[in-house]
């Protein structure tokens, strides 16, 4: 399967076969590709918490309207973003570059989030969700239907998880065999709707 396939094939299923297991090698495959996935400054702020524990699935479940995806996919992701990821050694997302690239960017990392908290919860949510598409598109390439998801109380599935302070919960990637057909494509606007070209008409 091609990119293009992956992307026009890929749907948003909500019934899977809640019998069905993954390999740790079908896991692994999933992760390593999603953690290609770009972040600004290379900081790779996300974080997959893998809930793999029934019974906090159940609780998520019970936190998440009950959709039935949370139990029976055969893996849930809850997507979260160490909102401090810059300030946490910046040398180390830079240590395969020539010394004059550290001595550069490493500084500016800390000079361009320091104090600025929404930039830092914006660049969590534009991060995990670079990595949320990478591992729809791979789960997709892999055979799996998968759903995104962000209906749920985000305080309480952060205290399941035990969130750290300094971490956000962006979103859940739902992955499994689908056993149950999308709706068909509520209706895509025309590129003409959703190109601007240069400037919005003023």
């Amino acid at each position: 399967m091609n990119v293009a396939e992956a992307i026009e094939s890929r749907r948003s299923v909500k019934g899977y076969d809640p019998q069905h297991r993954m390999s740790e090698a079908e896991v692994k495959r999933l992760l390593s590709l999603a953690i290609l996935a770009p972040t600004a400054w290379n900081i790779q702020n996300w974080r997959f918490v893998l809930a793999q524990d029934a019974e906090l699935r159940k609780e998520i479940r019970k936190v998440a309207f009950d959709q039935p995806q949370v139990t029976d996919a055969s893996l849930l992701v809850v997507l979260c973003a160490d909102l401090k990821a810059w300030d946490k050694d910046p040398a180390r997302y830079w240590r395969n570059t020539p010394q004059a690239v550290q001595d550069y960017v490493v500084p500016a990392i800390g000079q361009y989030y320091r104090g600025r908290d929404q930039v830092q919860r914006d660049e969590a949510m534009r991060s995990c969700g670079l990595a949320a598409m990478a591992l729809m598109l791979a789960a997709k390439e892999m055979g799996y239907d998968s759903c995104p998801m962000d209906g749920f109380d985000f305080d309480a599935v952060g205290r399941l998880v035990n969130l750290p302070k300094d971490h956000v919960v962006t979103m859940f990637v739902a992955i499994g065999k689908g056993v149950k057909e999308p709706w068909p494509r509520g209706g895509q606007l025309s590129l003409e709707e959703v190109v601007v070209h240069d400037r919005f008409a003023g």
